[in-house]
């Protein structure tokens, strides 16, 4: 844990408590985690200052595969029994697969699992819990025992253990686990989501964190998550803030999409959500097949838009008004550069998406907008205020698009 002290005009600030942890990126393989967020139903919620600059905060490294997915490491137990988890804006639990889980739960024999008889602070809880995916029910037991992450071991979480995941998706994935970071009202089961723990138990002074995701994927350093603060050395100021029109997900409102400068979308203002769990930008189909058109794009199966690479250097640039500013993607942003046996392939960022009301229909910005911009999330206080900073990521730290599939990678869940 790192503190910091200040001193302004003779008066010792709070001591900043924040983290780094840092990410890394992997490639899931052919399937797609699309089904994952069960975004095909209506979503009902279970019933159940400026943010610091990152003054010594907590910084999680992130691994990332091919620009797909991004993940960083955590701790259960004592001693630490180690899972690769996605860090989830769309989501509010986590949960990493249990040693008791079925036999034929497949996922679970290709992962690391919690193993409570392993732990001297495990505390058991044995109430059951499900999550729905689009392509199955998750089924597991909530747990509790310590915490640690970004290299500071908290008190008691509490956190599913998985005994039946389902689909080859979780087979495939490189990731254990998730790890969730919405509001508490997403939260299967009531639990409290462990950012609220941290601050609750003083580890952080306030619920921010905030995310830069390396887009180089011959880089080793994947990115960062930032609990408690953000790295300025990540972002070119200023950063706008944008106010939480849905304290569930991240949602905003976003005035207006441009593509060079002709085709307009979100003509009236629409809705559209930050989520970490999503690799690409998504939208309505009726839009999304316009700006696709705007830019070359060939139609391909499951939804996704072939672009000549030769074409890349041509395109125009794609633009997001949010809180009066745009935020700009060039092609390098959002084409997927994807190289497999001396053949090279490239695959538009966006995909269509058409969610239903009460949830839809919205936009998604996902890890093509999120790679090009720095996003800080603050969750406010009890009576509100929370909101998103958002700025362009520093060039050094930005790099060209490549990896595997162009289907939106959806890693975490939504109750459906």
């Amino acid at each position: 844990m790192a503190h910091s002290c200040r001193v302004f005009g003779g008066n010792l600030s709070p001591c900043i408590l924040s983290y780094r942890i840092p990410l890394r990126r992997v490639y899931p393989g052919l399937k797609t985690l699309n089904s994952l967020r069960g975004w095909g139903k209506p979503t009902v919620p279970p019933s159940l200052g400026v943010p610091s600059s990152g003054d010594n905060p907590v910084f999680v490294p992130l691994s990332n595969y091919m620009n797909v997915q991004y993940y960083g490491e955590i701790g259960l137990g004592t001693p630490p029994q180690n899972f690769s988890v996605i860090f989830d804006t769309g989501s509010s639990n986590l949960w990493v697969p249990s040693i008791r889980c079925h036999f034929f739960s497949l996922p679970c024999w290709f992962h690391h699992r919690y193993n409570s008889k392993a732990s001297s602070s495990f505390q058991p809880n044995g109430t059951k819990f499900a999550i729905q995916y689009g392509t199955g029910r998750l089924d597991g037991i909530l747990s509790e025992d310590k915490l640690t992450i970004g290299g500071v071991k908290s008190a008691s979480v509490i956190f599913g253990e998985a005994l039946w995941e389902p689909s080859l998706v979780f087979t495939l994935a490189h990731f254990d686990g998730i790890l969730g970071l919405g509001f508490p009202i997403l939260a299967v089961g009531g639990v409290q989501p462990p950012l609220d723990l941290l601050v609750d138990q003083g580890l952080l002074d306030k619920p921010v964190f905030s995310f830069y995701l390396n887009r180089d994927p011959e880089a080793v350093d994947g990115g960062e998550l930032v609990l408690g603060g953000s790295d300025p050395a990540h972002y070119i100021p200023p950063l706008t803030f944008l106010p939480v029109t849905v304290p569930a997900y991240w949602q905003i409102h976003m005035e207006r999409v441009k593509v060079g400068t002709g085709l307009i979308l979100c003509a009236q203002g629409c809705a559209a959500i930050l989520d970490t769990g999503t690799s690409l930008i998504t939208g309505p189909t009726e839009e999304i097949q316009a700006l696709n058109a705007a830019i070359g794009g060939f139609s391909l199966l499951l939804g996704e838009y072939l672009i000549q690479c030769s074409e890349i250097p041509t395109l125009p640039p794609i633009s997001f008004l949010l809180g009066g500013v745009w935020f700009n993607l060039t092609a390098q942003d959002y084409v997927i550069q994807i190289a497999r046996g001396g053949v090279r392939l490239c695959l538009s960022g966006f995909q269509a998406l058409d969610i239903p009301p009460p949830t839809g229909p919205l936009w998604i910005l996902g890890d093509v907008f999120l790679g090009a911009h720095v996003a800080v999330f603050d969750r406010g206080n009890l009576t509100g205020g929370a909101r998103v900073g958002l700025a362009r990521a520093s060039p050094l730290r930005a790099g060209p698009q490549g990896g595997g599939s162009a289907q939106a990678q959806f890693s975490g869940w939504r109750p459906s």
